[in-house]
C-alpha cells in the first residue's frame, strides 16, 4: 500500500515537472481565447475561422475572442498594426524580432513570451498570408492535417494543447510565389464542382464556393498562388461570380498557364465569330482590345502576368511560318504588351510581378534571340513527365525577375496521359526541385494537378520544398514520407504503411498504371484511328529471371496484404482518408498490372493450344478470369470512392478512365469468361516466384547504383527515386566504383541504367564506363524533343545505354563518370546474353 501511494507522488511530481516545462494553451476547461490586433487583411479573418473550425473538432469548444492581456493567443499583422514607437519596444523587449519578420513576405513568428505568471502565445505575421499561416501552424500543432475537408482527415479529439515553454518558431518562404495549376480537370475537379458540390451553378462551372475551398487549402499549405482551369469545358475563372474577390480575400495571386497571356482564358474567351482569328499579324486590334478589357478589369489585384503568345490553346503561334517569322512577331507582342501593363496596371511596368514561359516550342523561339526584359520571371518547364528540361544558366541568374517552375504531377499528352493516379516518385520531385532551386530558381512554383485529392503526398511534398527548400534532404525522404503517414493514420499504422508506399512507387516507377498497355497516343492519325495505338503485350517475361511477370504481379498484391494490415490499425475515423489517399491508388495500380499481364499470359497460352480447347483449359481461364475480375474491381473501387467514401462527399470526383483511352478498357483476352468462370478461377492462386533477394543469377551480374564500394567527393543518394529506390547523383566529373565478380569469360553487353533527366543548360548529358580501369566508353543519353526514344525513357522510368566488354572470369572493377550535370545512375546489369527479352533488371531494391 506505502509502496503504491509512494509511486503515485512520485507520477504526479513528474506530471508536475513536465508540464512546468510546457506551455498549456487549452486546458480542457475553458476555450481556447485569442485576441487579434484591429487592423489585418481579410485573408487573417478567413484564417481565424479556419482555425476556430479546426479547434472546435479538437477540443469541441469554439474559441474565444477576448481582450488583449486576457487573451492566451495574441495575433499581430505587422504590415498593418499601426504600432508606436513605445508598442515596438515593448514586443521587441518580449522578444519578437519585428525587424526581422517585416523584412520577410509571408513571415510568421511564433513563441511562448512574457513573464512566467503570464505568459501568452504570440503569433506575429510580416503580412495577412503570413499572420494566416503562422494562425494555421497553430492547427497543425494541435494535430489538424492541411487535408482535414480535402482529404477527409477529421481531427483527433485532445482534452490538453501545449508547447514546451520556450517554444519559438521563425518561418519565411523559400519561394515568393507558391501553387498549383488546375489542369486537365475535366474528368475529376470540375464535374464534382458542377455536379454534385455545388448544382445550383452553370453547368462546366468550377463553382465559387469549390475555389473558397482550394484557397483555404492552399492556406493551410503555406502557398499563395494558382492558376485556375482554363480547359474549354470549364467555365472561365473571371466568368466565375466572387471568384476573383473570393481569391483576394483569401490572400490568394491569380496568375495564367503558358498559352494565356494579359490573365486571359482564351479557350474559354477568344470568341472567333465576334473577334475574328487570334493572330496578332493580321488581327492586331482586336487582340489588343481583348488583353485591355482584363486589364482594366483586374488592374487593382494581386496577379502575376504572363506575357508572351502562343496559340488559343496549348499550340503554335498562329501567323507565322518560320523561326524568324516567329521570333520577330513574338517581340512585338511582347514589347506592346509591356507598353498595356505600363498603361492600365502600373507606370513603373518592371514592379508588375510578370511571367515569360518558354514552353514547347516558344524554348526554341526565346534561344532565337529573343529579348525578355530582365524584370520579368523566366518560368522553366519539365518535359511534362517530371524532368526538368532547362533551368537558368550562370546570366540568367542574376536577372532581377528570377527564375520559375512549371512542373507536373499529371498530363495529357504523348507519348501517354496519366491523369488517373498520381505516382510521380517522391525522390524524382525532390531531385528536380532541388535542383532548380540550386539554379536560383526561387521566384515561382506552379505544379500541375487536375484534382487535389489524387496528388496528396507529391503535392504536399512539393509545397513544402517551396515553403522550405530545408525542410527534406536526399536522406531524409523517406522519413518525411512516414511522418507524413504518422499525421494522416496514427503513428502505428503510418511506420506499417512506409514500407508497403515505397513499394508501391517502385513498382509505379518500373510502370505507372496508365502506361500498362504499352500503347501511345497522339501517333499520326493516317495510321492510327484517332492517333491512338492499339493494347500490346507488355515487356514483361514469363520465362526469364524465374518469370519476372509473375514476382511484377506477386509483389503487388504483397503491398496489397501491407495496406489490410495496417487498415487495420487506423481509427474508424480515418478510414474514408485512407481510402481516399492511399487505398484507392495502391488497390487501383495493382488491379490495372494484373489485368494486363494476366491478359498478356491468357494470349500467350491460346497461341500454344487449338481454338477449340481454350474454354477448357484451366491455365487460361485462370488468367482471363483474373485479368476480368481485375477489371472489375478497378469498377467496384471508383463506384466506392464516388459514391460511399464520406458519405458520397465526392460523387463524380474519380475517373477511373480519363479520356476513355485504351488502356482503361476492358482486357483483350481470347476467351471471354463468364461470371461462373471468374468466381471459380479468378482466387486460384499463380505459382510462386522467387523473390529477388534469393534469385540466383548465372549468366549475368545485376547491381544497384547505390551498392557502390567507393565514391568520389559529393556523390550522393536520393531516397525514393528510380528502379532501384536509391538513385546515385553524379556531379560532373565525379565518379562511383564497384566490385564484382564475372560468373562467366567472354564478350558481356553492359546495360547502364540512369534517371532519364535532361541537360538544363543546352549542353549534351554524358557519363562514361570504366571497365578495370581501361580506356572509358562515353555514352550520351541526350534526346531530342518527344523523339521515340525520349518516349520509351519517360515510358518506364529509366534511360537505358550499353556497351560491350572482354572480361575473365572472376574479379573486376566498373567505375562510372559524369561528364555533364544532372546525371543520375540507378542501376546496372552485365549480360552474356545480349539477346535477352525482358524489362527489370533482376537486382533487389536498394531500400
Amino acid at each position: 500500500m506505502h509502496l503504491r501511494s509512494f509511486l503515485l507522488i512520485i507520477t504526479l511530481i513528474c506530471c508536475q515537472l513536465l508540464l512546468g516545462n510546457s506551455f498549456v494553451w487549452y486546458n480542457g476547461k475553458q476555450a481556447i481565447t485569442y485576441a487579434v490586433s484591429e487592423s489585418t487583411s481579410p485573408v487573417v479573418g478567413v484564417a481565424l475561422g479556419m482555425f476556430c473550425s479546426d479547434m472546435e473538432q479538437v477540443t469541441g469548444m469554439q474559441p474565444q475572442q477576448t481582450a488583449e492581456k486576457e487573451a492566451t493567443i495574441r495575433i499581430i499583422q505587422l504590415d498593418m498594426a499601426a504600432l508606436s514607437q513605445k508598442e515596438k519596444q515593448e514586443l521587441q523587449r518580449l522578444g519578437i524580432p519585428i525587424d526581422s519578420i517585416s523584412a520577410k513576405k509571408d513571415a510568421f513568428f511564433i513563441s511562448v513570451l512574457g513573464r512566467a505568471s503570464k505568459k501568452q502565445l504570440f503569433i506575429v505575421g510580416s503580412n495577412g498570408r503570413g499572420t494566416a499561416y503562422g494562425i494555421l501552424e497553430l492547427s497543425r500543432k494541435a494535430g489538424v492535417s492541411p487535408w482535414v475537408w480535402w482529404g477527409d482527415v477529421v481531427p483527433e479529439k485532445k482534452n490538453r494543447l501545449t508547447l514546451p515553454a520556450k517554444f519559438s518558431t521563425f518561418q519565411s518562404p523559400s519561394v515568393e510565389y507558391r501553387g498549383i495549376f488546375i489542369n486537365d480537370e475535366d474528368w475529376t475537379l470540375q464535374p464534382w464542382s458542377w455536379k454534385h458540390f455545388e448544382p445550383e451553378g452553370v453547368d462546366g462551372m468550377i463553382g465559387p464556393r469549390t475555389y473558397k475551398e482550394i484557397f483555404k487549402f492552399l492556406l493551410r499549405m503555406r502557398a499563395n498562388t494558382i492558376w485556375p482551369g482554363m480547359h474549354g469545358i470549364t467555365v472561365p475563372f473571371y466568368f466565375v461570380p466572387g471568384a476573383k474577390e473570393i481569391a483576394d480575400s483569401c490572400g490568394i495571386v491569380i496568375g495564367t498557364a503558358h498559352c494565356e497571356p494579359m490573365m486571359r482564358n482564351n479557350v474559354g474567351e477568344w470568341d472567333e465569330v465576334l473577334r475574328g482569328k487570334y493572330n496578332y499579324i493580321t488581327n492586331k486590334k482586336q487582340v489588343t482590345t481583348y488583353w485591355t478589357e482584363r486589364l482594366k478589369e483586374v488592374h487593382s489585384y494581386e496577379n502575376i502576368y504572363t506575357i508572351g503568345m502562343r496559340g488559343v490553346h496549348d499550340s503554335g503561334m498562329e501567323g507565322v511560318k518560320t523561326l524568324k517569322e516567329q521570333t520577330t512577331a513574338l517581340q512585338r507582342v511582347i514589347d506592346d504588351q509591356r507598353k498595356l501593363l505600363a498603361e492600365h496596371v502600373s507606370p513603373d511596368v518592371a514592379k508588375i510581378p510578370q511571367q515569360f514561359v518558354p514552353y514547347k516550342e516558344v524554348l526554341q523561339v526565346m534561344e532565337n534571340g529573343l529579348d525578355i526584359p530582365e524584370d520579368v520571371i523566366l518560368t522553366w518547364c519539365d518535359d511534362n513527365y517530371g524532368y526538368m528540361t532547362r533551368l537558368s544558366n550562370i546570366e540568367q541568374q542574376k536577372r532581377s525577375g528570377g527564375g520559375g517552375i512549371y512542373y507536373h504531377l499529371n498530363y495529357w499528352g504523348r507519348p501517354h496521359d496519366y491523369m488517373w493516379l498520381c505516382a510521380i516518385q517522391p525522390g524524382l520531385v525532390y531531385n528536380e526541385m532541388e535542383e532548380a532551386y540550386n539554379h536560383n530558381v526561387r521566384r515561382l512554383w506552379i505544379v500541375n494537378v487536375h484534382d487535389l485529392k489524387p496528388a496528396a503526398y507529391d503535392l504536399e511534398l512539393f509545397l513544402d520544398m517551396a515553403w522550405d527548400i530545408n525542410s527534406v534532404s536526399p536522406s531524409t525522404l523517406n522519413e518525411h514520407h512516414e511522418r507524413w503517414l504518422c499525421r494522416e493514420y496514427g503513428d502505428a499504422a503510418g511506420k506499417k504503411l512506409l514500407p508497403a508506399m515505397l513499394e508501391y512507387y517502385r513498382l509505379c516507377a518500373i510502370r505507372k498504371a496508365e502506361f500498362m498497355g504499352w500503347n501511345q497516343v497522339e501517333l499520326n492519325k493516317k495510321k492510327y484511328a484517332r492517333g491512338w495505338s492499339s493494347v500490346a503485350d507488355t515487356e514483361f517475361s514469363l520465362t526469364e529471371f524465374g518469370g519476372e511477370l509473375d514476382r511484377y504481379l506477386q509483389d503487388y498484391e504483397a503491398v496489397k496484404q501491407m495496406l489490410i494490415e495496417a487498415e487495420a490499425l487506423i481509427p474508424a475515423y480515418r478510414k474514408d482518408a485512407f481510402f481516399g489517399q492511399l487505398k484507392y491508388a495502391v488497390f487501383g495500380a495493382a488491379a490495372m498490372a494484373t489485368k494486363m499481364l494476366e491478359a498478356q499470359r491468357a494470349r500467350a497460352i491460346a497461341t500454344t493450344i487449338p481454338d477449340s480447347q481454350w474454354s477448357q483449359n484451366v491455365e487460361l481461364l485462370t488468367a482471363s478470369a483474373k485479368s476480368q475480375h481485375a477489371y472489375q474491381e478497378i469498377l467496384k473501387l471508383t463506384d466506392y470512392y464516388n459514391n460511399e467514401m464520406t458519405g458520397g462527399k465526392w460523387k463524380y470526383s474519380m475517373c477511373h478512365n480519363p479520356r476513355n483511352l485504351y488502356v482503361f478498357n476492358p482486357p483483350k483476352l481470347p476467351i471471354t469468361p463468364t461470371d461462373g468462370d471468374i468466381q471459380k478461377y479468378a482466387s486460384m492462386e499463380n505459382k510462386q516466384v522467387t523473390s529477388l533477394s534469393k534469385l540466383q543469377l548465372e549468366d549475368c551480374v545485376a547491381y544497384n547504383a547505390a551498392d557502390y564500394v567507393k565514391a568520389t567527393k559529393g556523390v550522393f543518394k536520393v531516397e525514393n527515386l528510380g528502379h532501384s529506390m536509391n538513385a546515385v547523383s553524379l556531379p560532373k566529373g565525379e565518379s562511383i566504383t564497384f566490385e564484382f565478380d564475372s560468373p562467366l569469360q567472354g564478350e558481356a553487353t553492359l546495360r547502364t541504367a540512369v534517371i532519364p533527366t535532361q541537360p538544363n543548360d543546352k549542353g549534351d548529358i554524358r557519363f562514361s564506363i570504366s571497365m578495370d580501369g581501361g580506356e572509358p566508353q562515353v555514352c550520351s543519353f541526350r534526346e531530342g524533343f518527344r523523339t521515340e526514344s525520349w518516349k520509351q525513357n519517360v515510358l518506364r522510368g529509366q534511360a537505358i545505354r550499353e556497351t560491350t566488354h572482354q572480361l575473365t572470369k572472376g574479379k573486376h572493377t566498373l567505375t562510372i563518370t559524369a561528364l555533364d550535370n544532372h546525371v543520375l545512375i540507378d542501376q546496372w546489369m552485365l549480360d552474356f546474353k545480349p539477346d535477352r527479352k525482358f524489362y527489370v533488371f533482376p537486382v533487389k531494391p536498394a531500400y
